[in-house]
């Protein structure tokens, strides 16, 4: 490092972000690479993933990529070493709401959809980048959950979103326990009201009733996680694994 030049937290970290073409997972990638870090960007959304990457240059990169599907794992991880180098971060934030419907209206279809998505997706994530992590030396996993896998909150989304978003944080804490001694470390996020186009489409543009629940009285913002996010992926956060850390304006304290 030249003298006078200042490292960013995430200098010499290799990224992988799922569902980062938008929300939070948009402002997790803009974080990143502000702060040193080359991002391999995935999404289904293709158009709006491509320009995410041009405008964040050389450092990011972008993939079309379901994680339900493990050849699209695989292909993610072989580009992001052959670009960058050895994953050393691995943020499972891609998912769905599914059909917003009481538990005996619910489809097994739709339950089965957002499961896939929400929780076999991070499965897979966790198990194609672990041996990237392990051939680097450790590394730090993120996994998105919500305080929907924290508690029960009348008006979730459905009984499939909790019940994958409880699975979030039990894989977590698993993954955490099995390599620790690897050097890998993995926490979960669970978010509360964010206002993004997912939250706004469940709620409206002011998070409706919720907001009058919270001791904050607001919706929190992508960029607001976004922070949490880059601080378990730093070496900052070096002697934390196996945590659920929530971002609500006090909604689960109430």
């Amino acid at each position: 490092m030249e003298e006078g030049q200042v490292m960013g937290r995430l200098d010499g970290k290799i990224a992988i972000i799922t569902g980062a073409s938008q929300g939070m997972g948009e402002a997790f990638a803009r974080r990143f690479v502000h702060e040193g870090a080359r991002v391999v960007l995935t999404d289904v959304n293709e158009a709006a993933g491509v320009a995410l990457a041009d405008a964040l240059g050389d450092a990011a990169v972008f993939v079309r990529h379901d994680v339900r599907n493990v050849d699209d794992w695989r292909a993610v991880v072989d580009r992001a070493t052959r670009d960058f180098g050895a994953v050393t971060v691995l943020v499972n934030n891609a998912g769905v709401l599914g059909e917003i419907a009481s538990a005996i209206e619910l489809s097994q279809a739709d339950y089965q959809t957002v499961c896939d998505v929400n929780q076999l997706g991070v499965f897979l994530g966790i198990q194609t980048v672990v041996p990237s992590m392990i051939e680097a030396g450790g590394g730090s996993i993120i996994n998105i959950s919500s305080i929907s896998g924290i508690v029960a909150i009348y008006g979730s989304p459905s009984i499939a979103y909790v019940a994958s978003k409880f699975a979030v944080r039990g894989m977590t804490k698993q993954v955490a326990v099995e390599f620790g001694p690897q050097k890998i470390r993995c926490n979960s996020i669970c978010p509360g009201y964010i206002k993004t186009s997912m939250m706004v489409a469940a709620t409206d543009e002011e998070g409706g009733e919720a907001t009058t629940m919270m001791p904050l009285a607001r919706l929190g913002t992508s960029d607001e996680v976004a922070g949490l996010a880059l601080f378990l992926a730093s070496d900052e956060s070096a002697f934390i694994t196996g945590a659920d850390h929530v971002v609500d304006g006090g909604l689960t304290a109430v």
